[in-house]
């Protein structure tokens, strides 16, 4: 007869619990900052005009929703949610402070020390320091477009197509300069990160660029790649998908526990 170790059963008992809890602890954070962020998408849908009246939204096709309504040009007048600087803060925000509760809630005491600073790192590195590189870029180009789009070459526009060919190119420098100034924004609150760990919390940890970084701008980014004008079906779909992105933030924040500190820079 095969006798298996006390000692093994209590392993396995002690992973299979840690894994329970793992789950839970995830499962609580996604939801708290889904929540954060719903709230917030509430907020700026009602600041710009949509009803949140229940009875109204059940009146209203699905498709006229706040958060499905997209751009058409059958429909220009169409009411959309517009999603810039300020409500992707907002957004940002709303999903960093449903994480960070999620995150003492549901995890040990020990790490909220931890949950406090990520939610800071995400806010200021993550968040505010692209944004307000594109938004500056944003104004640079605004300031000078006219000239730029004049050195933009084009062709003999003969139908559809050609137009549609030179709206392109009239894309690509605001295109360009708004990937630039996300790539700018991101490798600058990495460094902001950084250094808030080491000059603020006198941790040397070392933070790199992750694709979560990337999270809280997928509007800027999906409409630069588009090389499409402001206004249009890919672009409206893409802020309509922000939100949820934005629970990233949130979520990195309510699942972050203390990193190690890099051993040769330790004092």
């Amino acid at each position: 007869m095969q006798v298996t170790p006390v000692n093994s059963n209590l392993n396995q008992t002690n992973t299979n619990y840690n894994k329970n809890k793992e789950r839970k602890i995830k499962a609580g954070v996604v939801a708290t900052s889904a929540l954060g962020v719903a709230t917030a998408l509430a907020h700026i849908s009602k600041r710009q005009g949509f009803s949140l009246n229940p009875s109204r939204i059940a009146k209203t096709p699905i498709k006229d929703w706040a958060i499905f309504s997209l751009y058409s040009k059958n429909h220009p007048d169409r009411k959309l949610v517009h999603l810039e600087g300020a409500e992707v803060i907002e957004l940002a925000s709303a999903s960093v402070a449903g994480g960070l509760i999620g995150g003492l809630v549901f995890d040990d005491k020990k790490h909220r020390k931890a949950k406090y600073k990520e939610a800071i790192n995400q806010l200021l590195g993550n968040v505010l320091a692209p944004i307000g590189c594109v938004s500056l870029a944003g104004i640079l180009y605004q300031k000078q477009e006219k000239n730029i789009l004049n050195l933009v070459p084009q062709i003999k526009e003969t139908g559809k197509a050609s137009r549609f060919f030179n709206a392109a190119l009239k894309a690509v420098p605001g295109s360009i300069a708004t990937i630039a100034a996300l790539g700018t924004g991101i490798f600058v609150g990495n460094k902001v990160s950084n250094f808030i760990n080491e000059k603020i919390y006198h941790k040397k940890v070392e933070r790199n660029i992750k694709p979560s970084d990337f999270a809280p701008h997928v509007d800027d980014l999906g409409v630069a790649i588009t090389l499409m004008a402001k206004e249009s079906p890919f672009s409206s779909f893409i802020q309509r998908v922000v939100p949820a992105f934005l629970c990233v933030p949130g979520y990195e924040t309510g699942m972050h526990r203390e990193e190690p500190e890099i051993p040769e820079l330790k004092k």
